[in-house]
This record gives C-alpha cells, structure tokens and sequence, in this order.
C-alpha cells in the first residue's frame, strides 16, 4: 500500500442498474487501498446552473416552485439541468433558465461559485453564475411544474437572512446567495463565466 493519498480509486467493473429521464443508478467496483475492492453505488445525473440575478436596486430574483419530492414549495435561484444538448455551454444554459423561469435576460455574468451536491453517492455538479444589467425577456410558455413558478424580487440581505432562519432551505440557492453576500461585502474577485470547471458531470447516458 502507498502513502497515504496517493491510490488510484480505478473501476473495475460498472453496471447500470436504472436509467430514468435525467439520472442513472450504477453500482461500480472499485479497487480499494491494499489491493481489494468495494461497490459503490453512483447516481449519474446532467451538471446544472443556477444564476444569482441582482437588479440595480440590489434584489436578487428568487423562483417559488413545487417541488414533488419535498411536497412543498421552496423558495429559489432560477436553475436547470444543462441537458440543451453537446452544444449548450454551461453559460448558456444558465442564460436559458434565467429567461424561462423568470423572463429576464442579463448583460454581464461571472461564475460565482462551484458545487458538488452530494458527492457521496452522485456526481452532480452545480455551478452557479452572478448576472448583473437585467432586462426583461419574454421566456415562452411554461409547463408542468414551471407554469406556477412564481418570481419573488429580495434584498441580499433579507435572502441571507432567510437562509440563516430556514426559509429558503434549497442547497444551491443557499450556497449562491451566501458566496454572493461574502463577494459583496469583501470585493473577492469574481471567475469569468468560462471558467473551468473540472467537476462538470459528464457521465449521464454514457
């Protein structure tokens, strides 16, 4: 056995267990320090973004949406899988989310912050991009659970302090809206928009 942080976790074997609309289950065999192996179970899922669009007013434009596993609805970042297909750019998606769930557009943009969701068990990755210069789009119909989406416009300050007490429990819009306070109050550079993003989850349907 090496030292300590060196082994190569290799698979040695992978099966697909489930393959659904926008994730897979895979058990994996992986080759252990010492030279065994274990399973591990994988959820492959689509990357996602989400944007922290703020107004000139300083409001960051939040979507209230039903969320089925949960059973209620929760408060969050206008956000979407990056499933526009092999040529849709992270920031692209994130362009299109921000027009179909809230009707805006934005003219400057910066990744604000990079998420793994739940690396234990999924490779979902999450990066989440700062707008700013909005105007407003029309984002087409919507459907499902998106037709009762509605846009809530709050402060930054009242945002952290509904994560702070609970109200706005959804992880990435708690994440966004926290990195972009401490950008705010710090004047921490912010990366381009494509920047790279070397967790982007790249294995669903592969």
């Amino acid at each position: 056995m090496g030292e300590p942080g060196s082994h190569e976790f290799s698979v040695r074997d992978s099966e697909t267990l489930y393959r659904g609309a926008i994730l897979e289950l895979r058990r994996e065999e992986v080759v252990m320090p010492g030279g065994g192996t274990a399973h591990r179970e994988v959820v492959a899922k689509h990357a996602a973004v989400a944007v922290v669009a703020r107004d000139e007013q300083g409001r960051i434009a939040l979507v209230r949406q039903y969320r089925h596993p949960i059973g209620r609805r929760l408060l969050e970042l206008p956000a979407g899988l990056l499933d526009g297909g092999p040529g849709e750019s992270p920031l692209q998606a994130a362009q299109r989310e921000l027009a179909e769930e809230a009707d805006l557009a934005a003219a400057t943009w910066h990744t604000l912050v990079d998420l793994d969701s739940s690396p234990g068990f999924t490779d979902e990755a999450i990066r989440v991009f700062y707008a700013e210069g909005l105007s407003v789009v029309d984002g087409g119909p919507r459907e499902h659970e998106e037709a009762d989406l509605a846009v809530v416009w709050t402060g930054l300050d009242d945002a952290v302090a509904a994560v702070l007490n609970g109200e706005i429990v959804n992880a990435i819009a708690a994440a966004g809206i926290l990195a972009a306070a401490a950008a705010a109050r710090t004047g921490a550079p912010l990366r381009a928009p494509d920047a790279p993003w070397p967790d982007r989850s790249r294995r669903f349907g592969s």
